[in-house]
């Protein structure tokens, strides 16, 4: 009798543990149902792969999570990329290559078959929220354009099968050059020769709440017209009124390019009667090196560029047109793609090398965590090159002054004296602020003397406060008091991190529990007796 007790109680565990992963189930669902009916404006990646030494799958995706970044675009439909972005509500647009057109084209089973195989296998534990149908296909492979919307109707026409075609867009990456005329925007039209491709295109995105994806590059217009282009309005930077770009045909002004590449493709669609599609940036950035002829392909302006876009984005404050709507966009890109062929910008456009180290540092406090830290979150604050001394020497006293900057290892006979110049000694004074202030977001400026940077200055025997060999010093001591807080606080934190639904979870098995323990403690206890 007690036996059957026993397994009437297990077999009810069970039950409450299967309604239990049903519920959980239901919760990730609503999740996804929540995330996908977010309208905010964000800023996410493009990852390219032509990179020699490129972080495995399970690695690039926690590195991605490190970065706080949450969409980012694939060029192709990479399965093991896929797989590790599973359950980690990263939102990735996924893209078919330019050589699969013509047999998806041609093909409504081969569209199918993409579709089961490289966005239905997946969703939704790995959140794709778009199709990319190549990648400017009407600049790139002219022939392909009469392919090109059968194509995306057939794979769209999979989707539906699916019942996925609400919950994920398609749609195909076009080159700025596809717009003539772009300045004014209000004169910006479609080259006339893709009408016949472009009209039924944008009646396809209109129809289907898809958006137009433009891959748009200030840079480039810049270098294209310079003298008549300023620098600033390329890289966001405070313009004064007489320097901003006025549109004489609807007085809109325009303080940086971006905007007004953004209206032109929005002035575009609307000559052709198409007034409910939105702009979705999938490519935009600036190299942060060049051969000779692109003097400004540079890591100051790259930063400034992409620094200073991100505000943009997330000021939300939209375009002169449409200060309604504010564009996504897609920087380009995630990593420096040193397999890409000359010139040597085009091997210059990421934010971080293969192997996870930042090319630069971004300037985004304010823009909450996201892109805020660098693989190791080793930073430090140095002087600055091209500072006469005097400069140099009030921004040290006010340090060492003021600051109440460690300064002891500067002084004569200790580790960082030597070499005894100004600018060796500001650097070590500026990161032993920068490093007492937590890095903090203007804690290394010193009026304009000052930069942050990934690279370790310690020299020899001379230390620098930020420095990990600093920290591996007291790595022995602070282990030995490291052991009390173990299990207890593991177990707190994971609390903290996950928020109500774990305790509910845990509550949800040990109620059952308890009950199996004093239902077979009170039958074995009749029993004894």
């Amino acid at each position: 009798m007690a036996d059957f007790k026993l397994t009437a109680a297990i077999s009810l565990l069970l039950f409450l543990a299967t309604v239990f992963a049903i519920q959980e189930a239901a919760g990730v669902v609503a999740e996804l149902k929540k995330q996908q009916g977010s309208d905010e404006p964000f800023v996410g990646l493009n990852v390219g792969t032509d990179v020699s030494n490129l972080l495995s799958p399970a690695d690039l995706v926690s590195f991605i999570q490190l970065q706080k970044i949450t969409q980012i675009r694939l060029y192709d439909a990479d399965s093991d990329i896929l797989h590790a972005l599973a359950r980690t509500k990263i939102r990735v647009i996924v893209g078919v290559p330019n050589n699969q057109l013509l047999a998806i084209g041609s093909s409504n089973t081969t569209a199918a078959a993409w579709i089961d195989r490289n966005v239905a296998a997946f969703y939704p534990e790995t959140l794709i929220t778009g199709v990319a149908v190549g990648d400017e296909v009407l600049t790139t492979i002219p022939s392909s354009a009469p392919l090109l919307l059968p194509a995306i109707q057939s794979l769209y026409s999979a989707l539906v099968a699916s019942n996925l075609h609400k919950k994920i867009t398609i749609s195909t990456p076009h080159a700025a050059s596809i717009i003539l005329d772009p300045f004014p925007p209000s004169q910006a039209f479609f080259n006339q020769s893709l009408t016949s491709v472009m009209l039924p295109l944008l009646q396809f995105l209109s129809r289907t709440g898809s958006p137009l994806m433009m891959n748009l590059y200030p840079y480039y217009v810049f270098m294209e017209n310079k003298g008549v282009v300023p620098l600033d309005s390329s890289l966001f930077k405070p313009l004064t009124p007489s320097k901003e770009m006025v549109d004489p045909n609807t007085l809109l002004h325009y303080t940086n390019v971006l905007d007004a590449m953004i209206d032109g493709a929005y002035f575009s669609m609307k000559n052709l009667n198409i007034t409910d599609v939105e702009v979705l940036v999938t490519e935009t950035g600036w190299p942060a090196k060049g051969d000779s002829k692109e003097p400004y392909a540079t890591i100051d302006n790259a930063d400034t560029y992409n620094s200073n876009l991100i505000k943009h984005v997330f000021d939300r404050g939209g375009t002169p047109l449409h200060p309604e709507v504010t564009s996504s966009v897609y920087l380009y890109e995630l990593f420096n793609e040193d397999l890409r062929a000359p010139p040597v910008s085009e091997a210059n456009w990421g934010l971080f090398y293969g192997n996870g180290t930042a090319v630069y540092l971004l300037h985004v406090s304010g823009s909450g965590t996201f892109l805020a830290n660098d693989t190791t979150n080793q930073t430090y604050c140095v002087a600055m090159d091209g500072f006469d001394s005097r400069t140099l020497q009030a921004a040290l006293d006010w340090a060492c002054g003021p600051g109440r900057a460690n300064c002891s290892e500067i002084q004569p006979g200790e580790d960082c004296y030597d070499p005894n110049n100004v600018k060796n000694h500001a650097s070590y004074a500026f990161d032993s602020y920068y490093q007492s202030q937590g890095k903090a977001a203007g804690s290394c400026d010193f009026k304009g003397v000052a930069m942050i940077t990934t690279t370790d200055p310690s020299h020899g025997k001379c230390i620098f406060p930020g420095s990990l060999k600093v920290s591996n010093k007291t790595k022995a001591v602070s282990s030995t008091n490291a052991t009390d807080t173990s299990g207890a606080e593991m177990l707190r934190w994971s609390f903290s991190k996950r928020g109500e639904s774990l305790p509910t979870s845990l509550l949800g098995l040990l109620v059952p529990l308890l009950l199996i323990f004093f239902f077979y403690h009170g039958t074995t206890t009749m029993i004894m007796r």
